[in-house]
């Protein structure tokens, strides 16, 4: 098998609910488009800050709140978030934000780590080479899978808490892989492929809910986050296993302490279950939307975005991308080495593409924070990639380091694009929070068919013109959804006027 490097596909960004009233401990929430928020008014004590303050309905619009409009003048550079007790979370927005980009680390770590030691995971378990590739393919169907749970998850624990659960439940699915057995390997990918599908859920309605005002700026670090925590696990695993001289399960079982770290600084922010359960229920799907106290409306569901164009496009968008990483992702070492170059070479070219992609992730949603800037960010990303595979279909040796480079950015701002159009084509948190589990739930079992479905034309064509071409056509797809997703259209703005 051959080493796979980080997956930074989560696989999350922007602007507060039209006409929302801002909570008492957060005054420099982002004035909406098209709505100005009602005054704040101070909340009784001991009443939950997160809970939904009076004030008049929100105004129907068109337009994605996360657009150019400014924060309030002398607005911090975050705003300290209330917590479900009422009180500020605890450290303040820093440790929030911390908190967030440590999670964040964590949700490629699990996986990422395993592809560096696959031979000696085949070998020493021992396993069949199909058996040890489905090590690799079931977190993404986990990613799909388990997203669907995560509404229900939410309005039973509340999203912080819930957070906080998931990286718990991560640190005991790395640990279970100590156990030598082949049932135990399974049992905690399959756990640790769970907790991440959850947090991959939540992660933009708590970007939405907690930094609306900054939402550009933490998409970037998030999207960051998952390609560092990608790329330290893909190239720190070996050497770190030959320092100890443990093997591969106890060296595995070392990146449990990152996803336990995550835990304990995310511990503050979770306060009591009933406190958190009442604060975070607004958020999930089918919840009570913001405003629910004045207006009665609820949170959407999923059926509500069934009808919406824009909440497709999203998920198209999100499906096409992220099967493109993962087939290129299993395959391009292969097509590198049928062309002539080393397996170590290959390796590494694989692992070189994931610094650009660094680079992409951070500024792309500074780029696309504007309306008038998503749909060239759009072109720009699909037409990187298109020269990417055309060079890789017809020079892949001789021009390796060109396209790789090519190939990370596209992909980088891809991923990134992805997840920052959950957040802009959203007005509040509970409908960030639905269409993150339309789109990263469907999207995953999509992308989940990419190296099975890239694998097969090789294997009836012989070569790799065919199947760059195939992936071509993905690329077209791609485009499509993502101009309409880019429209200056909110998701759910019927559903919630």
């Amino acid at each position: 098998m051959h080493e796979q490097p980080s997956n930074p596909d989560p696989g999350i960004t922007s602007g507060t609910a039209p006409g929302s009233a801002p909570r008492p401990a957060a005054p420099a929430a982002a004035v909406t488009a098209t709505a100005p928020a009602a005054p704040a008014r101070p909340a009784a004590t001991g009443a939950p800050t997160d809970a939904p303050t009076a004030g008049p309905p929100p105004a129907p619009t068109g337009a994605p709140t996360d657009g150019p409009s400014p924060a309030p003048a002398g607005a911090p550079p975050l705003a300290p978030a209330a917590a479900p007790d009422g009180r500020v979370r605890r450290g303040g927005p820093v440790l929030l934000a911390a908190g967030l980009l440590l999670a964040a680390l964590n949700l490629r770590i699990a996986i990422a780590s395993v592809g560096p030691v696959l031979d000696g995971i085949e070998h020493g378990q021992p396993l069949s080479s199909t058996a040890a590739g489905a090590l690799t393919t079931i977190p993404v169907l986990c990613f799909g899978g388990f997203a669907f749970a995560t509404p229900a998850l939410v309005r039973r624990w509340g999203m912080h808490r819930l957070l906080g659960a998931t990286m718990l439940l991560l640190t005991a699915g790395v640990l279970v892989r100590l156990q030598p057995s082949t049932a135990a390997l399974f049992t905690g990918t399959v756990v640790a492929g769970a907790s991440i599908a959850v947090a991959n859920v939540l992660m933009p309605g708590l970007i939405k809910h907690d930094f609306a005002h900054r939402s550009g700026l933490m998409m970037g670090l998030y999207t960051t986050s998952l390609f560092v925590g990608a790329a330290a696990a893909s190239g720190l695993t070996v050497p770190l296993e030959n320092a100890l001289g443990t093997g591969w399960r106890h060296t595995l079982a070392l990146w449990a302490l990152p996803a336990l770290a995550a835990f304990l600084l995310w511990l503050p922010q979770t306060g009591s279950r009933r406190a958190a359960q009442a604060a975070d229920h607004r958020l999930a799907p089918g919840g009570d939307a913001p405003g629910a106290g004045a207006t009665g409306r609820r949170g959407p569901g999923l059926r509500a975005l069934v009808h919406d164009r824009t909440a497709w496009a999203v998920t198209v968008f999100m499906g096409t991308q992220s099967l493109g990483y993962y087939a290129l992702l299993s395959w391009i070492p292969s097509l590198l080495q049928d062309s002539g170059m080393s397996a170590g070479r290959s390796g590494w070219m694989l692992s070189f593409s994931t610094f650009p992609g660094i680079v992409a992730s951070l500024l792309t949603p500074a780029l696309g924070r504007r309306p008038a800037g998503r749909a060239p960010a759009v072109v720009a990303t699909v037409v990187v990639c298109a020269v990417a595979y055309a060079g890789l279909a017809t020079a892949p040796v001789s021009l390796a380091y060109l396209w790789m480079t090519l190939l990370g950015l596209g992909q980088g701002a891809a991923i990134s694009l992805a997840l920052s159009l959950i957040v802009w084509c959203t007005p509040d948190a509970a409908h960030a929070s639905a269409l993150s589990t339309l789109a990263q739930g469907t999207g995953y079992l999509v992308a989940a068919l990419g190296p099975f479905g890239l694998g097969a034309v090789h294997s009836l064509t012989g070569g790799w013109t065919t199947p760059m071409l195939a992936l071509g056509a993905v690329l077209a797809v791609q485009l499509a959804a993502g101009l309409l997703a880019s429209r200056e259209h909110t998701v759910g703005v019927r559903e919630s006027a």
